[in-house]
């Protein structure tokens, strides 16, 4: 019998703290004790209300933010007490897509110098194979080599999500931090970019930590949903059973909050977690 797979990321006991306004005031913990498990080609969602933490842990994750306890484990590598020298070979590893593309690139660089910039950065761009491996990502999440000389006021909202995760995949990460990657877009936008997320899924085997408010979007991407209020984690298990049978008060109150209709698209199979 073989041994399990261990989890890509490994989140134990995580607390993340904010100054308080006042200075004989405590600080404010945004994150008190969040643990989970989140394995290679698997969608792990983070669901919450705003102000729950959710973006904290991704933070922290990512290592955007320093944990003030708790341990965050990649690859069997610990992250949290590393400085930044230590992280940055870590770094295209672990890829974020955040809520506003337009913010999240340079309004001065072309979408093809946007997509380039990482390939550079890490020392692996080449000018005989470079452009057409940028070619290859931009078509790879469905947009036109013209796509290439446009500058990202010059696109669409879905059309600026699609090269922040070109980007994301010009690393060749092995996790990727979706941090609301659809709620700045239009409706009709949505299915798109989900299901071209779905698809890179299948083919690449990277795992989402997705981190999300809508459980009408988690029923249909996510394998598994882990429901944070106040800071903790209080109801996990898999999405479809969490969205058709909650059982904490405030699962309920998300799930009573999802409209009625929802984007065409789902998970594929994830691996089973040990």
């Amino acid at each position: 019998m073989t041994d399990p797979a261990p989890p890509l990321l490994r989140v134990r006991d995580l607390v993340v703290r904010y100054p308080a306004r006042t200075r004989r005031a405590e600080p404010v913990p945004a994150v008190d004790g969040v643990s989970f498990d989140l394995y290679a080609g698997e969608t792990l969602a983070l669901v919450g209300e705003s102000g729950c933490g959710k973006s904290s842990t991704a933070a922290a994750v990512l290592g955007l933010r320093r944990p003030d306890g708790g341990s965050v484990c990649f690859e069997g590598r610990e992250l949290t007490g590393m400085d930044e020298r230590d992280l940055r070979p870590l770094r295209p590893a672990l890829q974020p897509v955040f809520q506003d593309p337009y913010g999240s690139l340079s309004p001065r660089l072309r979408v093809r110098d946007a997509v380039a910039e990482p390939l550079r950065v890490q020392g692996r761009w080449d000018r005989a194979t470079g452009p057409d491996r940028v070619a290859e990502l931009l078509d790879r999440v469905g947009l036109d080599p013209e796509h290439g000389d446009r500058l990202p006021h010059e696109l669409s909202g879905g059309q600026a999500q699609r090269v922040g995760i070109a980007r994301a995949l010009a690393s060749q990460p092995r996790l990727m931090v979706l941090d609301e990657p659809v709620s700045a877009l239009d409706s009709s936008v949505r299915a798109g970019v989900l299901n071209l997320l779905t698809d890179l899924q299948g083919e690449l085997g990277v795992g989402y930590l997705f981190i999300c408010h809508d459980l009408a979007l988690v029923r249909h991407l996510a394998h598994r949903v882990a429901v944070m209020h106040g800071g903790r984690i209080v109801e996990t298990g898999p999405a479809r059973r969490v969205c058709a049978e909650p059982e904490h008060p405030h699962t309920r109150e998300l799930v009573a909050a999802m409209p009625s209709i929802a984007p065409a698209t789902a998970a594929t199979p994830a691996p089973s977690a040990p």
